[in-house]
């Protein structure tokens, strides 16, 4: 009998990007994996090839709901806590509702894991929660104020964590999340990142528009990075490792102009008229930081953390997903 085969994982938001691609890998593992989605923002689509497997078992929910929540974690060891809605823009544009899914929704989520006695809370949290600190590269201790709704939120999830840690001892891990992309990452709606509405765009010989001058920089991080952190924070049995954030990253920053470039690189693999495609510049977003850039070392020295995609490595197996996907 294999060894992780008694062990249950709850992923919440598992119809999602990253949700997905976590049931993906834990169930690869041999473990059983309990899905909770509402498919607001997540994609049955992404679910088709667990469906069958016999230690797969989808939840459609939502984590506003309680007793919804109570019910997810019966039974369950571990909770990987995704589900959220993402998007500065659509939290300027909506705050009300990533407030009662970000804040109520995760504190649901952190009660009906207490009360299932659940042995660890590993959640996502987000690389916005630096805010207006102009300190490079990012390190956990020293955050700014937040610059949007969604920064607040995020922010939220690390204080509460914190609070049901030191004070009902749920051990807790926050993942603070910068700029994931890789296979499964939705291209369409008003909220789709940045990478695969590019590659979209792109591939249909459309001018991306870039916002600013291009000369905005992130730490691009690709989605097997982010798996390995999320197993690393759940499996770790040192004491120092849990009740605290970790930066989750590639540790590297790439304009935007970097990475169009990229981009149009290694699609004109497949296409070579995608590198004629030109490129437009808009305004700069509301509620965006310059620059972005984390420190890794303590995850490298607590959790093992190493890294094994560039977002050049990333952006070569992620292009190779989407030609594959979009063209179907």
């Amino acid at each position: 009998m294999d060894k992780n085969s008694s062990k249950t994982i709850l992923i919440t938001g598992g119809a999602g990007f990253i949700g997905s691609n976590l049931c993906e890998y834990f169930l690869s593992k041999k473990y059983n994996v309990v899905c909770l989605d509402n498919f607001v923002t997540g994609h049955r689509y992404n679910l088709k090839d667990f469906l069958n497997n016999d230690n797969f078992n989808l939840i459609e929910g939502d984590i506003r709901n309680l007793e919804t929540c109570m019910l997810a974690v019966r039974g369950v060891d571990y909770v990987l806590h995704q589900a959220a809605l993402g998007s500065v823009p659509r939290s300027i544009n909506d705050p009300i509702t990533t407030n009662e899914v970000n804040v109520s929704g995760f504190l649901n989520m952190l009660i009906a894991s207490r009360d299932a006695n659940v042995k660890r809370f590993v959640y996502a949290a987000s690389s916005s929660t630096y805010g207006d600190s102009i300190e490079l590269p990012k390190v956990e201790e020293v955050i700014g104020k937040p610059l949007s709704p969604y920064a607040i939120t995020k922010y939220v999830n690390e204080l509460y964590a914190e609070i049901f840690s030191k004070t009902y001892g749920l051990e807790t891990i926050g993942l603070r999340y910068f700029n994931v992309f890789g296979r499964k990452q939705d291209p369409n709606g008003a909220y789709a990142a940045v990478i695969p509405k590019f590659v979209m765009q792109l591939m249909q010989h459309e001018s991306p528009i870039i916002n600013g001058d291009g000369n905005y920089s992130r730490d691009f991080t690709y989605i097997d990075n982010v798996i390995q952190m999320n197993e690393l924070a759940m499996i770790t049995e040192k004491a120092e490792a849990i009740n605290t954030v970790y930066n989750t990253a590639y540790g590297d920053r790439n304009t935007l102009n970097d990475l169009v470039g990229y981009l149009k690189t290694f699609l004109s693999e497949y296409d070579s008229e995608i590198g004629k495609v030109e490129i437009q510049y808009g305004p700069n977003r509301m509620g965006d930081i310059p620059h972005s850039l984390a420190s890794i070392d303590k995850a490298k020295t607590i959790l093992g953390y190493k890294p094994k995609f560039s977002l050049q490595e990333g952006l070569k197996e992620a292009v190779g997903w989407y030609w594959e996907s979009l063209k179907k």
